[in-house]
């Protein structure tokens, strides 16, 4: 929706004092290991330490203690999405209940099952790892706010008890109750399948896990090029390489060093804002006492959450592709985007009127176009990757660590013989037929929530192709 008037002067009001730097990592950050500057051998190498690669090395050394794991990351780790998302980790491995029954309907029973102990199995790491990241197990409720929006929603419930989960459908009158907002016409909420996290500190808590067990890691690393290597894999960085037995590759939005495999992923940009600390009177107005996360059904939909020291964090609703798959720092800023956010924001919480917003930042989701985890193999099954999260990677993420090490491992398991697993998405099309396609996709999920959730031409054709975009 457009910015304009009075909304934007207020907006723009908001945004005064904003700092461009992420909430999450605004504040002491642990010293860098060093970077890699002699060769070295490995039983394994990870390149990438964000949250999958993370996982994947301390998983790696719980299978077994006596194997040796060195990660390699470009800059810190957890610097990316990693560090900057909104903190919702969620149970679902396939970005929600329609688009795993859209895509595997078969395996929907099976991999709900498998989220859940995946999300439990993080609860269980950030205690037994005495992680401090703020990890709420509060769940999520997603409102309706536009009529379309509602029997939508009303569905998902009946849905998914068919596959072993059990959502609660709200009406308007208790959907207002718990949060208070005039654009409120319904919900749906999960009670236990969504925890709140800090996800900075998550990283920063894997990353010292990963330490004390015994992985070598080296920051400030970028990984040139990966190849054969007689029976093993020589990763070159700048300074140095390393010759490892297996390679796992968890670079996610950013070029994978395997090139056959950069054309299934694409950076896209995501915004966010952070309010400043809400007073005892504007806590009261809103509500929101069980802290749960809260997200709009939208095709171009919010997501919001409040942080342990009583602020909102507001962001989604604006992804944004950069021609040619920008992912540099400067494409971070995009005001028009802050501006939009901010008046959107007041017109859900009306009483949190003048509200400051503190701190405003973009990153970029790694989006492939099943909207889910997919994973391969390369160099004879020495090298795996796992990417294209789109957006729910801080729970997904160990599950796909998981199967990365099953596959370099060459173990047969219940993960690798799900389709989901076996299977890939459809390859997005070169330049400038990517961009043009991701952009008539975007606006056309905005004509979609303008008349009333009608799929135009080109979001039907996405759907006959298996490609069909939902939030």
């Amino acid at each position: 929706m457009p910015v304009d008037g009075a909304g934007r002067r207020a907006a723009a009001a908001a945004l005064a004092d904003v700092r461009h730097v992420p909430f999450w990592l605004d504040g002491p950050q642990p010293e860098p290991e060093p970077a890699l500057v002699d060769d070295t051998t490995t039983d394994l190498a990870v390149v990438g330490a964000g949250y999958t690669g993370l996982w994947t090395a301390l998983l790696a050394k719980e299978r077994d203690p006596d194997r040796d794991v060195v990660v390699l990351e470009a800059r810190t780790a957890g610097w990316a999405a990693s560090g900057r998302n909104g903190g919702f980790c969620a149970a679902s491995l396939t970005h929600g209940l329609r688009n795993g029954l859209e895509r595997f309907p078969d395996e929907m029973p099976t991999l709900e099952r498998l989220g859940r102990e995946n999300l439990d199995a993080i609860d269980k790491a950030v205690a037994d790892h005495g992680i401090a990241c703020s990890w709420e197990r509060t769940g999520e409720l997603t409102v309706a706010t536009a009529p379309w929006q509602v029997d939508a929603l009303a569905e998902l419930p009946g849905l998914a008890r068919r596959v072993g989960t059990d959502l609660e459908w709200l009406g308007r009158a208790d959907v207002r109750r718990r949060v208070a907002s005039p654009t409120y016409l319904g919900g749906v909420l999960d009670r236990d399948g969504v925890a709140m996290v800090d996800p900075a500190r998550l990283a920063q808590g894997l990353r010292a896990a990963c330490l004390r067990v015994g992985v070598r890691l080296h920051e400030n690393t970028p990984v040139e090029r990966v190849r054969a290597d007689g029976a093993g894999v020589l990763v070159r960085t700048p300074y140095a390489g390393v010759r490892a037995g297996r390679v796992a590759l968890a670079t996610n939005a950013f070029p994978s060093p395997l090139r056959r495999l950069r054309p299934y992923v694409v950076p896209v940009w995501d915004y966010a804002l952070v309010t400043e600390p809400l007073s005892a009177e504007q806590r009261s107005a809103v509500g929101w006492a069980d802290r749960h996360g809260m997200a709009d059904a939208g095709n171009l939909f919010h997501y919001y959450r409040l942080t342990d020291d009583g602020r909102v964090l507001w962001g989604g609703y604006d992804a944004v592709y950069r021609f040619g798959g920008r992912s540099d720092d400067a494409a971070g800023r995009s005001p028009g985007t802050y501006l939009t956010l901010a008046q959107q924001f007041t017109e859900t919480f009306p009483q949190l009127e003048g509200l400051r917003f503190t701190h405003a930042w973009g990153g970029v989701i790694d989006t492939c176009t099943r909207f889910c985890a997919f994973w391969g193999t390369g160099l004879g099954g020495r090298v795996a990757s796992a990417a294209g999260y789109t957006g729910l990677g801080v729970g997904a993420s160990r599950f796909g660590a998981d199967v990365l090490l099953d596959l370099l491992d060459g173990e047969d398991t219940e993960r690798t013989s799900l389709r989901m697993v076996r299977s890939r998405p459809l390859p997005f099309p070169p330049e400038p037929l990517r961009w043009a396609g991701i952009e008539l996709t975007r606006r056309a999920a905005a004509r979609a929530d303008a008349r009333g959730g009608r799929r135009g031409p080109w979001l039907r054709t996405l759907d006959r192709l298996g490609v069909g975009f939902d939030s």
